[in-house]
């Protein structure tokens, strides 16, 4: 039997008895895992959590998390209120580090923490000498359903951010934001609200996914910050990356969201579209979520297109890809996504895409999701998630061994 059919007759066997059965054909189990309804442990002093935009784990197993205390309502923040209203709660410090076990070791309160601090703090990355790495952002362009009445305001993006943990700021990339909903994937001297930072500290170069009104990935020197290189979807040179006003093009928004018809058996768009996060494997590939296109597509560091995966890809509404973690074991087999719209965590191979397994659910019981926006794991297997609208909260999901 040649390869080709017998790894044809494999496939249809796994869909027909479950996705994980091509896993175990590998030689592989499949991967289980537990909530742990104790982690964190209860945050300290009358702290309460606000939207968790992002959460990363660093060398140490440590986990860190950044949310947006200011969206908590009155009654939720109630201690903190003139006078105030009940006896908890506060809003938490913007930036906070997680122990393994649950504890809280270091904590950032927003502006106070830094003379530099931007009003609007986007997504946050962290490198080995536990510097923070933030874009300053404002609100998100009308990229979903557009306003008429927010046409002329500023949509911020501007400036990466390097800061200490001692408040220090040490490197600025970019420049003020432009008041406008236009994109421009060229100047890569600004960007357009970026929904993504990594590090690669090996090459001492910053990946930003630049998402919400560009469409592309920017790659800057962490040294110098000076611009290197940068491409789209399908390594589209950004010459060829189309610029869009999106209050005044409100066909882009996804067609679900306008009552357009939709044809999910389309050919995939040509363009990345909604917001982006962007990952490195050890391996030197860099895999890009592309969130309302409901797929990863993934490149060489030098943006030279390898491969794509659909995840879920009749999802509509926001899309399936929100984050993007890959396993810490040495050859990271795993990729691990947040999907905000199924509201559940997908377990893929990475070599192929396949899906392993998931788990979760929409809820607001332990262990499902409202609206699932985060994802990372450590160096046992162990998943950490955040959510960022009604389940204000971060959850650990351990590895069943």
């Amino acid at each position: 039997m040649s390869v080709f059919k017998r790894s044809r007759g494999l496939w249809l066997l796994a869909m027909v008895v479950g996705p994980g059965f091509a896993v175990l054909l590998l030689g592989q189990s499949i991967p289980r895992y537990r909530v742990d309804p104790f982690w964190p442990k209860e945050l300290p002093s009358n702290w309460m959590l606000g939207s968790i935009d992002h959460l990363f784990l660093d060398q140490d197993d440590h986990v860190w998390v950044f949310h947006q205390p200011g969206l908590l309502q009155r009654d939720q923040a109630g201690l903190a209120q003139d006078p105030p209203l009940s006896e908890c709660c506060v809003p938490a410090p913007t930036i906070i580090e997680f122990d393994s076990d649950g504890n809280v070791l270091k904590s950032w309160r927003g502006p106070t923490a830094a003379p530099h601090w931007p009003a609007g703090a986007g997504p946050i990355g962290i490198d080995s000498n536990k510097n923070i790495w933030m874009t300053a952002s404002g609100r998100r362009p009308g990229i979903h359903v557009p306003r008429p009445e927010a046409k002329n305001r500023p949509y911020g993006g501007g400036d990466l951010l390097q800061f200490s943990l001692a408040g220090d700021l040490l490197l600025e990339i970019g420049r003020n934001p432009r008041d406008s909903g236009a994109s421009n994937n060229q100047d890569t001297g600004m960007f357009g609200v970026p929904t993504g930072v990594q590090v690669d500290e090996r090459a001492h170069e910053v990946y930003v996914a630049d998402g919400y009104t560009n469409r592309r990935i920017v790659v800057y020197d962490s040294v110098t910050g000076a611009f290197k290189r940068g491409w789209g979807a399908y390594g589209m040179p950004l010459s060829q990356i189309e610029n869009v006003d999106y209050e005044d093009n409100p066909e882009i928004v996804r067609p679900i969201n306008l009552g357009q018809d939709y044809n999910p058996d389309a050919p995939p768009p040509k363009q990345f579209r909604g917001a982006m996060i962007v990952r490195l494997s050890n391996d030197g590939l860099v895999y890009v979520g592309d969130e309302e296109n409901d797929r990863i597509q993934v490149f060489t560091t030098q943006g030279k297109f390898v491969k794509e995966f659909f995840v879920a890809p009749r999802t509509l509404d926001e899309g399936s890809v929100m984050d993007v973690a890959l396993s810490r074991d040495p050859k990271q087999k795993f990729l691990i996504i947040a999907d905000g719209s199924n509201n559940v965590v997908w377990v893929l191979n990475r070599n192929d895409g396949s899906v392993v397994t998931k788990f979760g659910g929409r809820g607001h019981n332990v262990g499902q999701f409202s609206y699932l926006h985060a994802v990372d794991t450590d160096s046992h297997g162990n998943i950490y998630t955040g959510e960022v609208k009604y389940n204000y909260r971060i959850q650990k999901f351990a590895l069943e061994k």
